[in-house]
């Protein structure tokens, strides 16, 4: 397969989440505005834990993953302590946005990468079942980043701009995947983004509630 088609399959993965993500940011508004962002709360948790935990613990053993996992949450949540605005519910949004579309770029990068490293080593029935999974996980994922932005964000405009510049990076890591595969350093910053995803997320559903 030419190498132009391998970052089709990455292209596809990030178009499909940005489109997700426009739409969560386009039907929310007003009440329907904060349920979203509580469901989108809830898809990032169980992107975390079902879409990420599982591989990174596979690829690097459970306790390395949770620990890392761990420690993602901790800085992040001591950040939170120190009044840097990093969760939903602070009044500014600045350093909340920040670390979500950050966390989410550092995955969308290891999912390209991956996707397509994968495609290019193994190219057959194992590739097409490593995209389809990427791809398919692109959902819940923008669908639950367009809702958390959209939430702490004045005009959709901004809001589908950073949605973008969140997901972009999977082509990036695509194109990356034509030449190297993903070593194993790539687990721990990915298992500190686990962690991140698992104090925004919580924390987006628990502000919802007050």
């Amino acid at each position: 397969m030419l190498p132009g088609m391998y970052l089709t399959r990455a292209a596809a993965a990030a178009l499909l989440a940005i489109a997700c993500a426009v739409l969560a940011i386009v039907v929310a508004s007003g009440r329907r505005g904060r349920l979203l962002g509580t469901v989108g709360g809830g898809l990032l948790v169980l992107v975390a834990l079902f879409g990420l935990l599982p591989e990174l613990a596979r690829a690097m053993g459970w306790f390395p993953a949770l620990a890392l996992a761990a420690a993602g949450y901790a800085v992040v949540a001591s950040l939170d302590r120190m009044g840097i605005p990093v969760c939903p519910s602070c009044s500014h949004a600045g350093g909340y946005l920040t670390a979500l579309v950050s966390a989410v770029a550092v995955h969308a990068l290891v999912d390209g990468w991956s996707m397509v490293a994968v495609s290019v080593a193994t190219p057959g029935a194992v590739a097409v079942a490593v995209s389809t999974t990427v791809i398919l996980h692109k959902v819940p994922e923008g669908m639950a980043l367009g809702a958390m932005v959209q939430a702490r964000v004045s005009g959709k405009a901004k809001a589908i701009l950073l949605c973008i510049v969140a997901e972009l990076p999977t082509v990036l890591g695509g194109a990356l995947g034509l030449w190297r595969i993903p070593a194993q350093w790539v687990n721990y910053p990915l298992a500190v983004a686990m962690g991140t995803f698992l104090f925004l997320g919580t924390h987006a559903i628990i502000s919802r509630r007050r």
